[in-house]
């Protein structure tokens, strides 16, 4: 049974402007609906996997979401992110304090590298790991990270700051699957998702990136994600996948998704 690590939205909201999708809506979120939300899929999940919870902290919004704080890359070891933004940062101490009192071997990369966790580092279904890069995670973490885990990494450049952690545009699945969007990668990044996946990349449409289909949590058959299109779900159910569509509208607001919303652990 997989387990995934959650935050209670208690002390979230939309006050700063670090991507583009929290423009314009600081001081738009709706506390109460988030907190129903969060609670609705933290329900959905909790009957297919095992939760852990981490509390949160007051001045930390973006603590909820969780997939930034770190990349666990084998049983009981963590790579804890380095955050690009200071009003993120206050929360790496935060994460190192639940991965030590939960008896995890902690890593950190060179200080002066930013890597945000499971946002840009992907396992696919064949345990290729896949690191995003250009927005908020560095360059230079591919190396550092190849050496921690003694395996070859696979880059992936970002493009558009929309699409500004490697999970909002790209989602390994089980059985070699993997959704992708073509517009938030370089071409050459392209070619390598085409190269690597072969037939088993099904690529997403503007709209369904815009909705974060990509932002998704995979378990089993089920695809837990906050919406998608009739065409893309005939795709997916074509290959045997079944959709379970979450609201998580009050979060997009800040950028995030189902899977911003979890750490899998």
């Amino acid at each position: 049974m997989k387990i995934f690590l959650m935050c209670d939205p208690r002390y979230f909201e939309v006050s700063y402007v670090i991507n583009p999708w929290m423009a314009g809506n600081q001081g738009r979120e709706n506390k109460k609906l988030a907190a129903k939300q969060w609670k609705n899929l933290y329900d959905i999940l909790s009957r297919k996997a095992s939760i852990k919870l981490i509390e949160p902290v007051a001045g930390l919004p973006d603590m909820v979401f969780t997939a930034n704080g770190g990349f666990v890359y084998r049983d009981h070891e963590v790579i804890v992110s380095s955050f690009r933004y200071p009003e993120r940062q206050g929360e790496s101490s935060y994460f190192s304090q639940f991965f030590e009192n939960s008896g995890y071997r902690i890593k950190r990369l060179n200080s002066d590298i930013q890597f945000e966790g499971a946002g840009d580092a992907l396992y696919d279904s064949n345990g290729r790991v896949w690191i995003g890069y250009g927005h908020r995670s560095d360059v230079q973490a591919l190396d550092e990270i190849a050496t921690i885990l003694q395996a070859q990494v696979n880059g992936l450049t970002l493009v558009d700051p929309r699409w500004y952690h490697l999970d909002t545009a790209f989602c390994p699945l089980v059985n070699g699957y993997v959704l992708a969007y073509e517009q938030a990668f370089t071409s050459q990044s392209v070619n390598k998702i085409k190269n690597e996946f072969n037939n088993r990349v099904i690529w997403v449409s503007d709209e369904d990136a815009n909705n974060f289909a990509c932002n998704a949590v995979n378990i089993g058959n089920d695809i837990i994600l906050y919406k998608v299109s009739n065409e893309l779900k005939a795709t997916l159910s074509k290959h045997n996948f079944s959709i379970i569509e979450v609201d998580v509208s009050e979060f997009m607001k800040a950028g995030g998704a189902c899977k911003c919303l979890t750490l899998e652990l």
